[in-house]
């Protein structure tokens, strides 16, 4: 069967010269052709995403028509504005994918608004909401290697689509050819029809007037001096995050120069990541040089904010995304109370793999913290029930240990423009009154205890690697360990079973441990990877440490 479709592509027209040349270059080869035909990329809540190539299971025009053609059938059916936003980051193949997707759109009647320049998530979410979209679509794979692609799709509330929409789009992409089932028109004809219009100034700039507008302290920044080095890791923060630091005050800032402009290749960064050490040396040797308070990067669809710190030995120290939500729920919940701007009855939003330590700090403010399943969408589900009670002003922030944060209803996702803005703000009051961000966190951790979080992966590539990953968390609930490294497993949270933990159902598993320590064990959604989330808590650092390294002993077999 693949090899019959293997045929049908070598003697289509293909239009993209990359595509015909690989799968000359694979003739004759039935594994790579088998991995590329063999199954087909499965669209879900997440979109797509995939390698770069020609085939069913690759990112590439055919397969971006064919999914599109399915958001275009999902579209047709919901009335309102009868309008999807289209965003790109700097991927390569970016640009095509993007304007391919407006193509499909605008040949099924539907009206588009795409950006003129490549922008992050939170722009697309924006003008989904501003535009009053029935939908948006992101061009990106993450902070994924430089040979994937991918294709996030959002429902009108600038959210990523729902579990139900999804399903229909799927259903209809399963019964839309790849080749030929897509209506399609060329970009040129969709703007000349006025079915396809560019994002207007209107629209960005409203973007910045909402993240400025959610300053804890506005104009401390003007004064304090700080001093930052940032990288945009060569995807489209540089625009919007520089606009937004500068606006608020912020003007002492070094680009990273290998890592300013956009490079879909990621020659400096094989690994885009702000979680990253490596994709982060480049600035770290400038901060060093420059002598900069803080160290700032964002990753190429620019959702994710990671920074390094200044500490008093003139060292930089990494900052993880759990130490990050703290400070920042801890310096907004204290700025807001401060400047008479806390709402009644203040809501928080963090992920059930997110610290416990955000409990603490959100108990001691006051703040009620609630807990949603991984993927921003959940948080983004929050506020949209706040917003239909009338009451989306409570919504102060949300964030999840993989260094995505919120603090506004002005978009639906992560954002890491306001992340970034937030993040300086909060360095410019520290150093303003003698102290910085290190100083903070170690007075958090005295306060509260030191508590650590690390997450280990575990990768199961190729065709088989989802059945291995679907037989070892079978495993996990039909023989459920009673202890790791010896500490007695106290309770099993099974996220499968919606009826007892108040969420929707999610194939994630929770161990409380009789110390106090959690292990949480949870498949990727977006990759081929089993992600390990510890919780350990000790008199120093170094004790956490050890009960970390011991317990991920333990249950490294398991994922062998």
């Amino acid at each position: 069967m693949y090899q019959d479709d293997y045929k049908r592509w070598l003697n289509a027209d293909l239009i993209d010269f990359d595509l015909k040349k690989e799968l000359r270059d694979i003739e004759g080869d039935d594994e790579a052709i088998k991995d590329r035909f063999a199954v087909k990329l499965q669209f879900g809540t997440a979109g797509l995403r995939g390698t770069l190539g020609a085939g069913t299971n690759r990112m590439n025009i055919w397969v971006v028509r064919q999914a599109t053609q399915g958001v275009a059938d999902w579209v047709k059916t919901q009335g309102g504005t009868q309008t999807v936003a289209i965003s790109y980051d700097s991927r390569l193949k970016g640009w095509n994918f993007a304007r391919d997707a407006a193509g499909v759109l605008a040949a099924n009647g539907i009206k588009v608004r795409i950006y003129d320049e490549l922008m992050p998530v939170p722009a697309l979410s924006f003008a989904t909401r501003y535009y009053k979209c029935n939908a948006g679509i992101m061009v990106t794979a993450s902070h994924n290697p430089a040979k994937y692609n991918g294709y996030k799709a959002y429902g009108l509330d600038g959210c990523q689509m729902t579990d139900d929409a999804a399903a229909v789009v799927y259903d209809s992409i399963q019964k839309t050819d790849v080749l030929t089932g897509a209506k399609y028109m060329s970009f040129a004809e969709g703007v000349e029809k006025g079915l396809i219009q560019f994002v207007g100034d209107d629209c960005k700039e409203a973007l910045y007037a909402a993240i400025e507008a959610r300053q804890v302290r506005p104009g401390l920044a003007k004064t304090a001096g700080l001093k930052l080095v940032y990288s945009p890791l060569n995807g489209t923060g540089l625009v919007p995050v520089t606009r937004v630091l500068q606006d608020i005050g912020i003007t002492d800032i070094t680009i990273v120069p290998e890592q300013e402009y956009p490079n879909g290749y990621f020659t400096t960064a094989p690994y885009p990541n702000p979680e990253i050490f490596e994709a982060l040396k480049y600035g770290l040797e400038l901060a060093k040089k420059t002598g900069a308070d803080l160290m700032l990067a964002t990753d190429p669809d620019a959702d994710r904010v990671g920074i390094a710190m200044k500490c008093p030995d003139g060292s930089y120290e990494l900052v993880s995304g759990n130490e990050m939500g703290v400070l920042l729920l801890d310096y907004i919940c204290a700025g807001r109370i401060e400047k008479g701007t806390m709402p009644k009855n203040p809501v928080a939003v963090k992920s059930i793999v997110s610290t416990p330590l955000a409990d603490l700090v959100a108990k001691h403010y006051g703040v009620e913290l609630r807990h949603t399943l991984t993927g921003f969408k959940w948080i983004g589900d929050q506020i949209a029930q706040l917003e239909a009670a009338g009451e989306v002003d409570r919504f102060i922030f949300g964030f999840e240990e993989s260094y995505g944060y919120l603090a506004g209803p002005y978009v639906r996702d992560k954002d890491a423009i306001i992340g970034s803005m937030l993040i300086c703000e909060m360095a410019a009051y520290y150093r303003s009154i003698g102290s910085s961000i290190k100083q903070r966190l170690e007075e958090i951790y005295r306060e509260y205890g030191r508590y650590l979080n690390k997450v280990d992966s575990f990768e199961f590539p190729g065709l088989s690697g989802m059945d291995k990953m679907a037989g070892i968390m079978a495993e996990l609930r039909q023989n459920p360990p009673a202890d790791f490294a010896g500490r007695k497993v106290v309770s099993i949270t099974d996220y499968e079973e919606p009826e007892k933990t108040g969420l929707p159902k999610a194939n994630v598993l929770i161990y409380g441990l009789e110390d106090g320590a959690s292990v949480v064990v949870r498949p990727s959604g977006t990759e081929p990877k089993i992600k390990a989330y510890y919780t350990t808590k000790g008199k120093d650092l170094a004790e956490a440490e050890a009960e970390k390294e011991e317990l991920a002993a333990a249950l490294k077999p398991i994922f062998e």
